[in-house]
């Protein structure tokens, strides 16, 4: 297969803070490209299609395997929990609250992990 991975982009109108959160949040190793655009790497990823009405609209979640174990972890690091922990079907998730207007959804899986984890 010729797909070797996913590259994800996030907007931020405070970029610097957002690339230092996420560096505290995924504590995995990262490139700088030049000028302090980092990349970080991404632990397996998997993709859902959604239905969508008019313009698509896209969004990047971050998984966990322990939802209020993740949440403690990310408290402690300055990271804002938008909301309380909500069940659905597939799991149970959270908002994240990150630099620049960034909200990015938590969630723990309740459903078998297509990337094998």
């Amino acid at each position: 297969m010729a797909i070797t991975g996913t590259h994800v982009l996030l907007y931020s109108s405070e970029p610097e803070a957002l690339r230092a959160m996420l560096g505290a949040i995924l504590g995995t190793r990262h490139v700088d490209v030049g000028g302090g655009w980092l990349i970080y790497a991404l632990p397996p990823s998997e993709v859902a299609v959604h239905p969508a009405d008019g313009i698509a609209q896209h969004q990047f979640t971050l998984m966990c395997d322990n939802l209020s174990a993740t949440i403690r972890e990310l408290k402690a690091k300055g990271v804002v929990i938008k909301t309380e922990p909500h069940e659905e079907r597939w799991g149970v998730h959270v908002i994240l609250g990150l630099p620049g207007n960034c909200d990015v959804m938590l969630y723990e899986p309740r459903h078998a992990i297509a990337a094998g984890n």
